[in-house]
């Protein structure tokens, strides 16, 4: 099939097409539609709402892009390695649960302006005659995040009730989402100019402080030390190239939804280039900030470990100035601290035997050795600075950790939790548009219920299916669709998204496509890109992945044990497992299910020997327009 700009140069002076925006079909592309579906599709355009400038078209890319995977997720990483329906169905999924976090940021920033923190202290038991034995276990963060907050259950198979805390909590932010999202491009570009730039202010600002705080410079030199020996790590790579892929937001709808507000001649190229680069920049910037105040948790950790190891020789009279002492203090501390508990005679203890001595005393005098052993754990910075951590664990423990042992904590509390609720909503407000642009797009929805209506049903319907977060199990379902909603099924959607691009409708015909709107060619790197590496890299990821669920077996999940104070390993019961297929099925399945159906109608429309119905005729070209690539 020709390229429109063929086809608009065969046509006659008298009979051709006039260019976007003309009165004849405003803003379609000249040669695609004609007759009384070009009137009838040019209004509807006409109609169509878009950006009141192009600077909020992009911001709210950047909006969208730049989340919370930027604060808690590549800060990890750093740590570590030194299409249609289906989109929708996605973005769908993706919203369901995406939203629970902002309802958790909304619960931590109520509970910020308390003095004290009620995370910085362990609350005291019921009998008042000490503190709770589980926020003991473990820590008052900890303790604070999933007994306060979730209040969690022991496994997945105990669900318990929906909880009115977290229930109400949701609910205000789904009602916020809905506010912003009520008059569509008209409100949505109001907001985004605040979310998209309180969250920098507030970075830069913790980047002041961060960077003032004692034990900084530890975190920032671990951040900037490169593990050599990674970059044969080909997990590494795998993971920078997913951190990236799922950071933009591809294959969710959201970026096409945005753009099907702007002008025609949109110079979409340059703003995919800024936008790329202000995510990754952001990245790093934020990665910066997380270290600094990661270097300061660490520090401190360290050095109260150590005033606690010497308070505990001190009350045992053990001598600290030795000279095996001042030659490994550590190693000196531990075996004084044992030689004393334990009334062993000077110099049993000694570092070759020192291991195997430690598991006999474990054994022999359990009690005994339980009360020794908190203060005889190795006190070491780096072991402080190798903790891993990321997601719900980075944002609610980790940094809340940090910050109660800040001075004016409320303050530094509210800032940070304000930064992720609107993080949060921010790219919220992405994943909404990209649920309802096809929905109020379409004409069986749009002539029966009003744009209001549509993004009402949506939020709502959302927010009830959200309430199994709620419940005493909703963190680990929560763990279930974050990490399997969006991860394969991203993959596939954009590798048919390119195939059908470069291959199907023709590399060639895009590219004179592009250039009839914007009125610059395509750069030779987008067409390699596209073409080539892209499909190859995706194809790589998609591989990995299955391999690596394979090769893991059975799958299993974190749950948090209260009695030990800590997460344990568990494998996924029958029904999780089944549920984890269901989510990666139903986007996956959209893209045959809907091809088979087009093929099906469009087969079925071309049938009928009476031509004579504009409507047939009308109906005729949109499904050849869809079928063989010609549609707008």
């Amino acid at each position: 099939m020709e390229s429109p700009s063929t086809q608009a140069a065969s046509l006659s002076e008298d009979k051709k097409p006039r260019a976007w925006g003309s009165p004849q079909c405003p803003n379609q592309y000249a040669g695609r539609l004609q007759g009384a579906e070009c009137t009838e599709r040019g209004a509807m355009e006409k109609a169509r709402q878009q950006w009141s400038n192009p600077l909020q078209f992009l911001l709210i890319c950047v909006s969208y892009a730049v989340g919370l995977g930027n604060v808690w997720r590549f800060p990890y990483l750093c740590q570590m390695y030194g299409g249609g329906t289906a989109s929708l169905v996605v973005s769908f999924l993706v919203a369901i649960y995406y939203n629970v976090i902002n309802s958790w940021a909304f619960w931590y920033l109520l509970h910020s302006f308390q003095d004290p923190l009620p995370w910085s202290v362990c609350p005291l038991n019921d009998n008042l005659t000490g503190y709770d034995e589980e926020c003991e276990k473990a820590s008052s963060t900890q303790y604070f995040w999933y007994r306060k907050t979730l209040n969690i259950s022991p496994s997945i198979q105990n669900n318990g009730g929906v909880q009115w805390e977290p229930a109400l909590c949701l609910s205000l932010v789904w009602l916020m989402v809905y506010l912003c999202i009520l008059r569509g491009t008209e409100s949505t570009g109001k907001v985004v100019y605040f979310t998209t730039s309180l969250p920098y202010c507030v970075l830069i600002i913790y980047l002041v402080r961060g960077l003032t705080l004692h034990g900084a410079s530890n975190g920032l030199v671990y951040m900037f030390t490169p593990k050599v020996e990674q970059l044969a790590n080909p997990k590494a790579w795998i993971s920078a190239a997913t951190q990236i892929f799922f950071s933009l937001g591809l294959g969710c709808g959201g970026l096409i939804a945005f753009a099907s507000y702007n002008e025609p001649s949109n110079d979409c190229q340059k703003h995919a280039i800024i936008v790329i680069i202000i995510n990754s920049t952001t990245a790093i910037f934020s990665s910066i900030v997380t270290f600094s105040i990661y270097g300061f948790k660490a520090t401190f950790n360290y050095e109260n470990c150590l005033s606690k190891q010497e308070a505990a020789m001190r009350l045992g009279n053990l001598n600290l100035s030795s000279h095996e002492c001042q030659a490994d203090g550590l190693l000196c501390r531990v075996i004084l601290l044992l030689t004393n508990s334990f009334d062993l005679e000077d110099g049993f203890l000694t570092a070759s035997n020192l291991e195997p001595m430690k598991d006999y005393l474990a054994s022999t005098y359990p009690s005994k050795y339980s009360e020794v052993f908190p203060h005889i754990r190795n006190c070491s910075l780096e072991s402080e600075l190798n903790t891993a951590v990321q997601g719900t664990g980075l944002a609610f423990i980790v940094y809340t950790e940090a910050i109660k042992n800040m001075e004016v904590s409320q303050l530094w509390s509210v800032l940070y939790f304000f930064m992720l609720l609107t993080l949060g909503m921010g790219s919220m407000l992405g994943t909404a548009t990209a649920i309802l642009t096809p929905l109020t797009d379409s004409e069986v929805i749009s002539k029966r219920l009003p744009k209001e209506a549509v993004s009402g049903l949506v939020c709502l319907v959302s927010c009830a299916i959200g309430m199994v977060f709620t419940m005493e199990a909703g963190n680990y379902w929560f763990d279930i669709f974050n990490d399997y909603a969006a991860t394969l099924s991203l993959l596939l959607i954009v590798l048919v998204e390119i195939i059908a691009v470069c291959y199907i409708y023709g590399l060639r015909r895009f590219e004179s496509d592009l250039q009839a709107m914007t009125g610059s060619s395509l750069n030779w790197y987008w067409k390699a890109m596209w073409a080539g590496v892209c499909p190859l890299l995706i194809i790589g990821l998609f591989v990995f992945y299955v391999s690596d669920y394979a090769l893991a077996g059975t799958l299993k999940y974190h749950a948090w044990d209260a009695t030990q104070g800590h997460v344990v390993s568990k494998d996924y019961p029958s029904f999780a497992v089944a549920v984890i297929g269901l989510l990666v099925a139903s986007s996956i399945m959209c893209i045959p299910l809907v091809a088979l159906g087009t093929f099906i109608t469009c087969h079925l429309k071309r049938r009928p020997k009476n031509w004579t119905s504009p409507r047939l005729q009308s109906a005729s070209h949109r499904c050849a327009a869809s079928t063989y690539g010609g549609g707008s």
